[in-house]
């Protein structure tokens, strides 16, 4: 008997979302938005607490800050990338920079939103990288 492969929609629901964001103002925020479209998140104050906490990371989606203290938002996603972790990054920023822009874009970001993030446009990105799991 052949073995039944989870359905996209099955898939794309387990597809675990993780907001990274050292200011805690922006994370509740994002954290709420999410909760509020049906859409289960998890939340971390930091690189480093979210590499500690264990969670799993192969084909999930990461709402990151580009600049945080400790390990930026991009030095992980560098990281996740060097040990060949396949995961949907989307950066958010309130210090947007031409060179911040190019390091996302050459780290494999499939989205990048500048502070205050669209609301509708973060939904459809954390969508989109949903559609990409598996793919």
């Amino acid at each position: 008997m052949k073995a039944q492969q989870p359905s996209v929609a099955a898939t794309a629901a387990s597809c675990p979302i993780y907001i990274i964001d050292d200011d805690a103002s922006v994370r509740v925020a994002l954290e709420r938005l999410l909760i509020a479209a049906g859409i289960r998140v998890r939340a971390f104050p930091s690189a480093d607490a979210f590499l500690a906490s264990g969670a799993p990371i192969e084909g999930a989606c990461i709402i990151l800050d580009v600049m945080m203290h400790g390990l930026s938002g991009l030095d992980l996603c560098q990281t996740l990338k060097a040990r060949k972790v396949r995961a949907n990054f989307i950066f958010v920023t309130a210090h947007d920079t031409p060179e911040a822009r190019q390091r996302a874009r050459e780290a494999g970001a499939i989205a990048y939103f500048r502070k205050p993030v669209d609301d509708r446009a973060l939904i459809d990105a954390i969508e989109w990288a949903r559609g990409r799991v598996g793919a």
